[in-house]
C-alpha cells in the first residue's frame, strides 16, 4: 500500500517550483489558489433578508412593499401633523371646523398669518422668544463646553470628584428645584436685586444644564490625546488648545447641543411664566395659550405655525452635525 504526501510538487513550463495541496474532495489546488483568501462581505450589506434571497421576484415584491409601506407609516406620524397645521394655517375658520380635512373647499385665506403677526402682536413675542433661545443657547454651550473641557482634557486632581457631583445631579427631578430657585432669582447673592420680568432670570439657570456637560465631557474623552500633547509642546496656551484644537474637533457634539439647548428653550413653559410675568417680555410658549380663546381659530393657527419655524429650520441647518457620527477626519495624521 502506498501513501501519497497530499502536498507535492509540480514544475510548470519556465521550470518554476508550485506547491500543489489536495483539497478535502480530492482535487489538487495550486498554491496560488490556496493561499487565496476568502473574500469578505462588505460592511453594511448584511441584513435580515440575504443577497439570494432578494433575487427571488416574490421576496423582493413582498420586501418593496413592505419598505413603501413603512416609509409612508413615518411620513404620516413625522410629516402628517406638521403638513395640517400649515393647511390649518391659510384656511378659513368655518372650513377647519366643519371640513378640516378637505383641501380648501372655500379658498385660501391668507389674511390668517398677517393678522396672527400684527393683530395679534405674534410679531413682538417672536422676538421675545429668539432672544431667550440666544441666550439660553449662549449660556448653555459655554457652561458645557468649558466644563467638559476642564473634566475631560485638563483633568484636574478633584475632576473625578466634580464628575460625580455633576452626574448625581441628574437623578434630581427639575420640579423639585422650582422653590430654590424662584428665591435665588428674588433675591440673587451677588446682583441684590430682584431678576424678576428679566431676561437673565431664564438665561442664567439655563446653563445649569448636567446632562449637557456630561454628553460633552463623553466626547472630548474620545478625541485624540496625541493632538492635544502635540499642541502643548507646540507652546499653546490652555486656551488656544480648546478655542484653536478642541472646538474645531468638536463639531458634531456642538451641533446636538445647540439643537437641544434651542429646542428646550423654545418650548420651555413653566420657569418663563413664573419669573416674565410682563406680557411684554413673555415668548410664544407662554403669550399662545394666553390668547387660545380670545383669537379666532384660524389665526391661532396660523400664529402655532409661525411659532414652529425656526426649530424646524434650525434642524435642518444642523441636521448634518446632528445625524454625522464622524468629524474627526485630519486630526491625526500618519
Amino acid at each position: 500500500m502506498t501513501v501519497t504526501d497530499p502536498s507535492r510538487h509540480r514544475a510548470d513550463a519556465g521550470g518554476s517550483i508550485r506547491t500543489a495541496v489536495a483539497a478535502p474532495g480530492g482535487a489538487v489546488l495550486s498554491g496560488r489558489q490556496a493561499r487565496k483568501p476568502k473574500k469578505a462581505q462588505p460592511e453594511g450589506t448584511r441584513g435580515y433578508v440575504s443577497a439570494k434571497d432578494w433575487q427571488n421576484p416574490r421576496i423582493r415584491g413582498t420586501m418593496t412593499l413592505l419598505h413603501g409601506l413603512l416609509m409612508a407609516l413615518l411620513l404620516l406620524v413625522g410629516v402628517g401633523p406638521m403638513l395640517l397645521l400649515a393647511k390649518f394655517a391659510i384656511t378659513p375658520t368655518q372650513d377647519i371646523i366643519r371640513t378640516p380635512l378637505a383641501i380648501f373647499p372655500h379658498g385660501v385665506r391668507l389674511e390668517n398669518i398677517s393678522e396672527a403677526w400684527n393683530d395679534v402682536q405674534i410679531s413682538h413675542y417672536f422676538l421675545n422668544t429668539i432672544w431667550l433661545a440666544a441666550g439660553s443657547w449662549f449660556v448653555q454651550m459655554l457652561v458645557a463646553t468649558t466644563g467638559g473641557y476642564v473634566l475631560s482634557v485638563l483633568r484636574p486632581a478633584w475632576g473625578k470628584i466634580v464628575n460625580g457631583l455633576v452626574i448625581a445631579t441628574l437623578f434630581v427631578p427639575s420640579v423639585v428645584l422650582l422653590v430654590p430657585l424662584y428665591l435665588t432669582i428674588l433675591n440673587p447673592p451677588v446682583v441684590g436685586t430682584s431678576l424678576i420680568n428679566n431676561f437673565l432670570a431664564v438665561w442664567l439657570p439655563s446653563g445649569a444644564s448636567a446632562f449637557n456637560v456630561v454628553l460633552m465631557t463623553r466626547f472630548f474623552d474620545g478625541l485624540p490625546r496625541e493632538v492635544f500633547e502635540a499642541a502643548r509642546v507646540d507652546g499653546a496656551s490652555s486656551f488656544r488648545l480648546f478655542w484653536s484644537v478642541v472646538l474645531p474637533m468638536s463639531k458634531p457634539i456642538l451641533g446636538v447641543v445647540s439643537v437641544f439647548a434651542t429646542i428646550a428653550s423654545w418650548k420651555d413653559f413653566l420657569w418663563p411664566m413664573l419669573v416674565l410675568k410682563d406680557p411684554s417680555k413673555q415668548p410664544l410658549s407662554v403669550r399662545l395659550p394666553a390668547i387660545a380663546s380670545q383669537t379666532d381659530l384660524g389665526v391661532f393657527l396660523a400664529a402655532l405655525a409661525i411659532s414652529t419655524l425656526i426649530p424646524v429650520v434650525f434642524f435642518i441647518a444642523f441636521q448634518r452635525l446632528f445625524l454625522s457620527g464622524a468629524g474627526l477626519g485630519g486630526a491625526v495624521k500618519g
